[in-house]
């Protein structure tokens, strides 16, 4: 995939909102934040990642999508209805999204992360879940997760309790209640960096950009290669900006 940025236009990169989280009013303050920012950079945005965990916890039945959000969806539609370009990642919040951002919003879902290239740029985007060395038993998690009988399982309970059932297990995930999981390892222990760094063994890039980690990182593997990771919209409200040069972590301030 390749974009074209014209004149002064930007991309931008956000992930790890968990709308939903710990509760719908507790998350309405940093919906509506979110939204703000969205409002902000509809006047320069070329195109616009969201690389996942955007919902603490979303599920598509056939019929019927998790109750609120409605800030959020309409800006996106809005955004998408005037020819911003957004594309979305799942994570590991969110992995049972199908086609209803497709079909509704016009936003394509990716499953897996995705290259591309702007400007002479080549970039690798995703979520970040799953990649790298270790974390074994959040691999064994998702695959169970992804497997289409559990899918079939999940999807035959009433959405009034299986949604309340997984909206109370993600909440218990350590990665958004502020535990000690959410810290800088260093970068010979953050298995991002080390999976971008079997990356460049093969492919060469300028940027790697996740989320998952929820720690603005901004991280130079060589000379020409740089790890960002974008933080989350919980406690540091941060995101990346390309200009059409050179890519920088910052942090919306209303």
């Amino acid at each position: 995939m390749e974009i074209s940025l014209a004149g002064d236009k930007k991309i931008y990169f956000a992930s790890d909102n968990h709308l939903g989280a710990p509760n719908f009013v507790a998350s309405r303050p940093r919906e509506k934040r979110f939204v703000q920012w969205l409002d902000r950079i509809k006047t320069d945005a070329g195109a616009i990642f969201l690389l996942g965990d955007l919902f603490d916890f979303w599920f598509e039945y056939e019929t019927v999508v998790p109750k609120g959000f409605v800030r959020t969806l309409g800006k996106l539609a809005e955004l998408s209805d005037s020819g911003i370009p957004i594309y979305f990642f799942v994570g590991n919040h969110d992995l049972w999204m199908e086609d209803y951002f497709q079909n509704e919003l016009g936003i394509p879902v990716f499953h897996k992360p995705l290259s591309f290239t702007a400007n002479g740029k080549r970039f690798f985007v995703g979520h970040g879940d799953g990649l790298g060395p270790g974390d074994k038993g959040f691999k064994r998690m998702k695959k169970v997760f992804t497997n289409p009988v559990a899918k079939w399982f999940f999807r035959w309970l009433h959405p009034d309790f299986g949604v309340r059932l997984a909206q109370h297990m993600s909440v218990k995930n350590k990665l958004i209640s502020g535990n000690e999981d959410v810290k800088f390892l260093g970068e010979d222990r953050e298995w991002l960096v080390l999976y971008c760094k079997r990356k460049l063994e093969t492919q060469d890039y300028d940027y790697f950009l996740f989320g998952h980690r929820h720690l603005p990182m901004q991280i130079h593997l060589n000379d020409k290669a740089t790890y960002v990771n974008t933080g989350d919209w919980i406690h540091h409200f941060t995101y990346a900006v390309f200009d059409g040069n050179s890519l920088r972590l910052e942090k919306w301030d209303e």
